[in-house]
């Protein structure tokens, strides 16, 4: 009988695969992204400890007068706050999880505002 394809059990395998090479350190903690059909998240980790370092997401007060739905705006803006954020506790470089999304539209978008905020990948 046919199958469905389930694209978020792929991204979750694809996910598992990325996590299995890519691991934060406390020199260089991991950029993770997870992104739903409204708002979208990330978090800077160090995965030794288990700690997250900064975090900012689209449901914070900021992006309440922001007209629209999730828009590649909001998720620059939402890199840049990340960026901001681990910036200020001595963050600079970092490495990118997208999540086992692909790197394109909201994920990039994020990507490339914490990369404005000065933080190197």
């Amino acid at each position: 009988m046919y199958k469905r394809f389930d694209r978020n059990a792929a991204r979750k395998k694809r996910h598992f695969r990325i996590r299995g090479k890519v691991v934060g350190t406390p020199e260089r903690p991991r950029l993770n992204v997870y992104r739903s059909n409204l708002n979208i998240y990330a978090q800077v980790i160090d995965d030794t400890t288990g700690h997250t370092i900064a975090a900012a997401s689209t449901l914070e007060k900021v992006f309440d007068n922001m007209e629209g739905r999730l828009t590649v705006a909001k998720a620059r803006e939402v890199g840049r706050l990340v960026g901001e954020r681990a910036r200020a506790k001595g963050v600079s470089k970092v490495v990118f999880d997208r999540g086992g999304y692909r790197y394109h539209g909201r994920v990039q978008a994020l990507a490339d505002g914490a990369r404005e905020a000065g933080l190197e990948f």
